[in-house]
């Protein structure tokens, strides 16, 4: 339990400081095609649909090369 503590701790730190640093790097998130945006006068809606299938992949592919 402690190891997956550290290896989320290690993870958020890096996401840190690429937001810090490299922004550019990250520019895509919640731009993708098939993110819904909805801006009106008053309102803003956001639906990420793409974006939070992506992210999953990746945390799927992560954690099944990290559980082996």
């Amino acid at each position: 339990m402690a190891r997956w503590f550290i290896v989320a701790g290690v993870l958020l730190i890096a996401l840190g400081l690429i937001l810090h640093y490299a922004p550019w790097m990250l520019r895509w998130f919640g731009r993708l095609p098939g993110d819904i945006r909805i801006e009106t006068d008053g309102v803003k809606v956001y639906i990420p649909i793409a974006t939070m299938i992506v992210v999953s992949l990746l945390l799927t592919l992560l954690l099944n090369l990290l559980k082996r």
